[in-house]
């Protein structure tokens, strides 16, 4: 098999179709740490009715929450990975059993070249072209994920799901939206108003939604372009992956990640460069430990958490609060505050203190 080089949100399908994100950029040599997204109806069913994907078979489920990485544990033990510097096992796709491979930009690339045949990809070509023009940016610094990469998407109901890649062309894309969205009607910041909260089950414990309304805002990467020929609004996300001269994996089977407890500390951001990334690295000086261990040398803030990701910039301060992490190399040791998936999930949080 040829060299396989893949980033965050590439997909890998599996010979007994799964589908599979790749999950941030820290993987062992011959394996990716993966998220399962979907599964064919040929060897999983879901009562869900949010769930089927396609009108052709066979049809895709997407799964919900915990669902995919639960169907894998149990049914596909082989799509696991043991994490040398956790010493645990996570769910991953080793290399050997990678039937095949989609990348979000040569997705979009066929797109956007190709006449566009329904409302959600009219939608699309436009959206891209205004957005393009404003930013100064390329087709080639866009990639499509979710329905749209696998071509099952619904033209009635699916949202437009857009990466865009590098940190330099993140910031010039957040440039344009943030004008755009006060000279142009047909394009608005989603958090715009508490509309974008309707619906939601809030469940964080000590990040409000009002919090997360304003964090959210800001961030621009977020929008909702109202279309005239498809009639409708279409919710739509820009989401950051790196270039690949950015990415840098740290993955090194002699490092140990060791739990030290649960902290809450109040930090202030000294490197912001790779907070809109999966996982989100905020390099920060800890000004006051409010609970848990009084440890020195907290050098960052470590966030797998997608609402957490770009949530404070340079010079901010920021109340963290989650598991307090020593991380053991063979030249150095140091802590970190990691914000990830786990029993006290709802109680972590990030946010800047105003």
């Amino acid at each position: 098999m040829a060299t396989i080089k893949l980033r965050d949100r590439d997909a890998i399908i599996t010979a007994d179709n799964i589908i599979f994100r790749v999950y941030g950029y820290f993987h062992p040599s011959d394996a990716y740490v993966c998220d399962p997204e979907y599964a064919s109806a040929t060897i999983y069913r879901s009562m869900n009715p949010r769930a089927p994907r396609g009108k052709r078979k066979p049809i895709y489920y997407k799964f919900y929450v915990d669902e995919g990485l639960q169907f894998v544990r149990e049914k596909y033990p082989r799509y696991t990975i043991f994490y040398e510097p956790l010493q645990e096992r996570f769910v991953g796709v080793p290399k050997a059993y990678i039937a095949k491979t989609r990348k979000p930009d040569e997705r979009f690339r066929q797109l956007i070249t190709e006449q566009p045949g329904d409302d959600l990809l009219k939608a699309l070509h436009n959206l891209s072209a205004l957005v393009m023009s404003r930013s100064g940016l390329s087709e080639n610094d866009f990639g499509v994920f979710g329905s749209l990469l696998h071509g099952f998407y619904h033209p009635k109901f699916s949202d437009i799901d857009l990466i865009v890649y590098g940190r330099q062309k993140l910031r010039k894309l957040c440039e344009a939206l943030e004008d755009l969205y006060h000279e142009e009607n047909s394009l608005r910041n989603e958090f715009e108003s508490e509309k974008a909260l309707e619906g939601k089950r809030w469940k964080f414990v000590n990040y409000s939604p009002k919090e997360y309304l304003w964090h959210q805002r800001r961030k621009m990467i977020y929008a909702l372009f109202k279309h005239k020929e498809g009639g409708r609004l279409f919710k739509t996300e820009f989401e950051p992956v790196k270039d690949w001269k950015e990415i840098c994996n740290e993955y090194n089977p002699d490092t140990r990640v060791l739990k030290k407890g649960w902290i809450k500390a109040v930090a202030r951001v000294t490197d912001d460069q790779d907070t809109p990334f999966i996982p989100s690295i905020y390099q920060i000086e800890v000004l006051e430990i409010l609970e848990g261990s009084k440890v020195e040398n907290i050098q960052r803030i470590l966030s797998y958490v997608e609402e957490f990701r770009m949530q404070a910039e340079t010079d901010e301060h920021v109340c963290v609060e989650g598991n307090l992490e020593e991380v053991v190399t063979k030249t150095k040791t140091f802590h970190q505050i990691t914000l990830s998936y786990g029993s006290r999930y709802y109680e972590q949080t990030l946010k800047v203190i105003r």
